[in-house]
């Protein structure tokens, strides 16, 4: 009974709330939809954390994204010890840059007066379960091995059967602590999406491609 709670009531509902939650702010306030960024703050510790930060993160869910929709592909990839030890070691690569990316964002916040006093306490709670998630893809990743193999034979399965309402959370039940944590982190964040600066995920600026170039007009007042 626990398990059904925690792998298929949860995602059901954190999917709910992402989905409605996120559409809501969309037609009440889309204005909100930015990651509020606070370069004109301090800009020096942002570029050091964010460049690493989504360096490494992009791909690590892209390549956790691959597992679900091709994991015929991402099976193959893993077919031979040697493109096996380069996926792990590749993963363990971006992982780190999104450790030390997150890492400096958060001693950023924590260590800059003007910045703190716009940290929101949603923030905070963002900031620390993406540090989370992180962290506990490394342990993964470094103490149960070969992870991105039996990945694609327990998580893949089990979110397939919830997306075509089969849930079987028996695939991730039967996991040890650490990764079924991975999972519910993730979970978490879903849930905090619309309520969150991470709503900037689905804000791609795509009509950059084809509108004018911004022009900047400076309007001073005339010498007294």
């Amino acid at each position: 009974m626990f398990d059904i709670v925690l792998f298929v009531v949860f995602p059901y509902v954190a999917v709910v709330l992402a989905v409605g939650g996120s559409l809501y702010r969309y037609f009440t306030n889309r204005f909100s939809y930015s990651s509020l960024s606070s370069e004109l703050v301090e800009k020096d510790w942002l570029f050091w954390g964010t460049v690493p930060w989504h360096y490494g993160i992009v791909p690590t869910l892209l390549i956790h994204l691959a597992g679900f929709v091709i994991p015929g592909v991402m099976a193959i990839l893993h077919g031979t010890p040697t493109l096996l030890y380069l996926t792990e070691l590749t993963g363990k690569v971006f992982a780190l840059m999104a450790l030390t990316g997150m890492v400096v964002l958060i001693v950023r916040r924590l260590s800059r007066s003007r910045i703190r006093v716009i940290t929101s306490a949603m923030d905070w709670v963002v900031l620390v379960l993406l540090l989370n998630q992180v962290f506990l893809g490394l342990w993964v990743a470094f103490f149960y091995r070969w992870g991105s193999a039996w990945y694609i034979h327990t998580a893949t399965p089990w979110v397939v059967s919830l997306a075509t309402f089969q849930p079987q959370p028996e695939y991730v039940a039967a996991l040890p602590l650490v990764p079924k944590l991975h999972f519910l982190n993730a979970t978490l964040l879903i849930a905090l999406f619309p309520f969150s600066r991470l709503v900037h995920l689905v804000t791609l600026p795509i009509t950059y491609l084809w509108r004018r170039f911004q022009v900047v007009i400076w309007n001073r007042r005339p010498a007294q």
